[in-house]
């Protein structure tokens, strides 16, 4: 517990402390009106209410991921902490505070028109492609996996004990949420959504305290603590599977696709901390809490204290096998927060994952529209965006359901494209602050980092090429070395054009 009391205080610390300093880096300007003044449509340009600005957006990049992944990133052990408090001050919440602030500088620009301004055109039609499909992905396995959990609480025999049925009443709210103007639907339930997540952490918290179990700690060791005591043998090494199994809650390339809805809402410049640096902080916070939630489940026998007889009458599984991260979630919950809680943990693992594939749609309808320049306030030329992306989310959901295994095929790839996303975004900033001028570094650094796990991961991981670590490790380093060396050679090159120039003039 006392790895956890330190590491919440050093979030909050870099929200104050750190946080400001990206914010002085960037130079917010209130003089400059807002896109959500500017471009006023009713329909995705709409000033919002600060306080709805920051719950929607907390929602939007949080949804289950600092659940689930806390949950599964704790298997490794209290590493977990460190990658969440260090990833969270230096590279997710400055990734997503400049991606966002750069989208209300530029006019609530998506992300590949970003990248396409930073990086070229080149890597503007990759994005796009990569982006879009993405965020289909998303939409299509948050159709399934809330439907299934929806089923399985029904009584059995009556008229929702059916998978359809819920598929498609969660897709006919997709179809409605996507077209319909932001502060309609979104504005209105998503605040709740993100009340219910805040509150079920601070619950979770304050039982913690009151509990104060003996738990691993930091000095404890930062090895894969998961091999020894979970039976978690044969699984990805520390380093990087650690790095792609926590996103949400340290850095997720998927939150870069998700500022600009809010950043088309936000009335002044000078918001843009407590709502994009300060959402992320949030969500490293609940992920905080459910490291240290599922480090007593697991390390700590917690999982006794709550159904000691199901699991002994099928104790030929593992505690990974047996308690899967949804089901984790239930217990707990349930075991802690008695009648609420359960509730509070549908919500969490049923209309989160929901919230999160609806706006992963929005945001794919936002960024076909804005590559092709088609006009959102038109309802028929929403339809008309929009009729592809439902068409391609229909189909992959169809593939899901004639495939039992799809799930997990689907999402053992979903993360590493998750943070490879993140990788582009962060040298996409890095260039942006090279060119004003600006201290780049706070941007270099992280997107070495993550070049070098998104790498190596796909390099070593099982579920891809599966190299020895040794290897992937050498490969992911040369890769970001390639990438570093080739930053410095085009910002010298830049640099002595622009002395020539000035020389001459």
């Amino acid at each position: 517990m006392i790895t956890f009391v330190i590491s919440l205080f050093l979030l909050i610390f870099g929200y104050v402390v750190y946080g400001k300093i990206v914010e002085s880096i960037f130079c917010p300007e209130d003089k400059r009106k807002a896109p959500a003044i500017r471009k006023h449509d009713g329909v995705d340009f709409i000033a919002l209410p600060t306080w709805k600005v920051f719950m929607i957006q907390f929602l939007n990049i949080a949804g289950t991921g600092p659940i689930f992944g806390a949950i599964m990133g704790m298997w490794f052990g209290p590493s977990a902490y460190l990658w969440i408090v260090l990833g969270c001050i230096f590279a997710g919440a400055t990734h997503d505070y400049l991606s966002g602030m750069i989208s209300v500088r530029k006019g609530g620009i998506s992300l590949p028109e970003m990248v396409g301004q930073y990086l070229g055109p080149n890597w503007k039609k990759l994005m796009l492609v990569f982006t879009t499909l993405l965020l289909i992905i998303v939409g299509a396995v948050f159709v399934l996996s809330p439907a299934t959990l929806l089923t399985n609480m029904m009584p059995k025999g009556s008229f929702f004990d059916n998978l359809l049925i819920w598929i498609i009443i969660i897709f006919v709210y997709y179809v409605i949420a996507t077209m319909m103007p932001v502060d309609k639907i979104i504005g209105k339930i998503y605040p709740l959504f993100a009340f219910s997540l805040l509150f079920m952490a601070a619950a979770l918290m304050i039982v913690l305290f009151m509990k104060w179990p003996s738990l691993p700690e930091i000095w404890d060791g930062l090895g894969n603590m998961g091999e020894e005591k979970l039976g978690m043998t044969g699984s990805d090494p520390i380093m990087p599977a650690l790095f792609i199994t926590i996103a949400c809650g340290a850095i997720s390339g998927f939150h870069a696709t998700q500022g600009p809805l809010m950043a088309r809402c936000m009335k002044k410049e000078s918001l843009g901390r407590p709502v994009f640096y300060g959402a992320m902080i949030t969500e490293g916070i609940v992920a905080l809490v459910w490291c240290t939630v599922s480090s007593w489940f697991f390390f700590s026998d917690g999982w006794r204290e709550i159904c000691p007889t199901e699991f002994l009458a099928q104790n030929d599984k593992t505690l990974t096998q047996f308690f899967a991260a949804p089901r984790v979630v239930m217990e707990v919950c349930n075991g802690w927060l008695g009648v609420a809680g359960g509730v509070l943990a549908i919500l969490g693992v049923v209309a989160a994952p929901i919230t999160s594939g609806d706006t992963a749609l929005r945001s794919a309808r936002l960024i076909v529209a804005d590559t092709f320049g088609i006009d959102q306030k038109p309802i028929i030329k929403r339809l008309m965006v929009c009729a592809p992306i439902f068409i391609l989310s229909i189909a992959l959901l169809i593939w899901q359901m004639d495939n039992p295994d799809s799930f997990n095929v689907i999402w053992k790839y979903f993360g590493w494209a998750n943070q490879t996303l993140s990788v582009f975004t962060l040298w996409t900033l890095t260039v942006y602050l090279a060119l004003k001028k600006r201290l780049f570094i706070i941007t270099l650094l992280p997107a070495i980092f993550m070049t070098f796990i998104c790498t190596s991961f796909i390099m070593t991981s099982k579920i891809a090429i599966g190299m020895p670590p040794a290897i992937g490790y050498a490969a992911g380093i040369i890769v970001s070395l390639a990438c570093t060396v080739y930053f410095f050679y085009w910002h010298q090159k830049k640099f002595r054009l622009e002395y020539r120039y000035g020389k001459r003039k």
